[in-house]
C-alpha cells in the first residue's frame, strides 16, 4: 500500500474540494433515475417548492462528499478507506442529480457550497481520529438521519412529481446501503448525545440555511 506524504494528501484535498465544488465530484456515473420519465407539470410555486427541497439535498450531498474525504484522511484500514471511497463515488451520482433536477426547475445549488465541505472535512477527519469503528458508526448514524430526511422530502414533494421521487427513492436505498456496508465492516453505535443531540442539530442548521441560500 502506496504511502502518501503531508504534500501529496493536501494536493489531493484541494483537488477534490475543486471538483465537488465546481461540480464535477468523482461518481460511478449511474444515470439519474428520472433520465426516463416523463417531465410533470407543475405550477411556478410547486417549482420553486422542489428546487428548494434540491438544493436542500445537494448540499447534503457535498457535505457527504466532505464527511467521506476526512474519514479517509484519517482511516487506519485499507479496506476502510475502499468502502469509504466506494460509498464517496455513489454520492456523487446524487450529488449530479440532485443538481441536474434543481437546475430543471430554475434554481441554484447552495451558494454555501465550499462552507459546507469545508466544515464536513473537519467533522469526518474528527470522526477517523476517533478509530475505526467509531467513524464507521459515524457512517450508518449520518445515513440512516439522511433516510428519514429523505423520506420527509418525499412527503412534500408535488405528488405528480414522479421524477423527483425517483431520484429521492434511489438515494434513500443507496443510503441504507452504506450505512450497512459501514456496519458489516465492524462499525459501532456512536453515543447517544452525538446520534440524538449535536448530528441533528448540526443537520437542522445546513437544511435550514440551505433552502433559502
Amino acid at each position: 500500500m502506496r504511502h502518501f506524504s503531508l504534500l501529496d494528501e493536501l494536493i489531493s484535498q484541494a483537488d477534490a474540494f475543486l471538483k465537488v465544488t465546481s461540480g464535477h465530484a468523482r461518481a460511478t456515473g449511474r444515470p439519474s433515475p428520472a433520465q426516463d420519465l416523463p417531465e410533470p407539470h407543475l405550477e411556478p410555486e410547486e417549482r420553486r417548492l422542489v428546487g428548494r427541497l434540491m438544493r436542500v439535498n445537494h448540499a447534503g450531498e457535498i457535505a457527504a462528499q466532505g464527511l467521506y474525504q476526512g474519514q479517509m484522511l484519517t482511516s487506519r484500514r485499507e479496506a476502510v478507506r475502499r468502502q469509504l471511497d466506494q460509498s464517496a463515488r455513489e454520492e456523487g451520482d446524487h450529488l449530479n442529480w440532485c443538481a441536474e433536477r434543481a437546475q430543471q426547475m430554475g434554481t441554484h445549488t447552495s451558494l454555501l457550497g465550499p462552507f459546507w465541505y469545508l466544515g464536513s472535512v473537519a467533522l469526518g477527519a474528527a470522526a477517523g481520529l476517533a478509530g475505526d469503528r467509531y467513524s464507521l458508526g459515524f457512517v450508518d448514524e449520518t445515513e440512516r438521519q439522511v433516510e428519514q430526511h429523505l423520506d420527509q422530502h418525499l412527503q412534500r414533494l408535488p405528488r405528480q412529481d414522479n421524477a423527483s421521487a425517483a431520484i429521492l427513492q434511489q438515494m434513500k436505498q443507496d443510503e441504507v446501503e452504506h450505512g450497512a456496508k459501514a456496519m458489516d465492516l465492524g462499525g459501532q453505535p456512536l453515543p447517544w448525545p452525538v446520534r440524538k443531540l449535536l448530528m441533528p442539530a448540526m443537520a437542522g442548521v445546513m437544511t435550514r440555511t440551505t433552502y433559502w441560500i
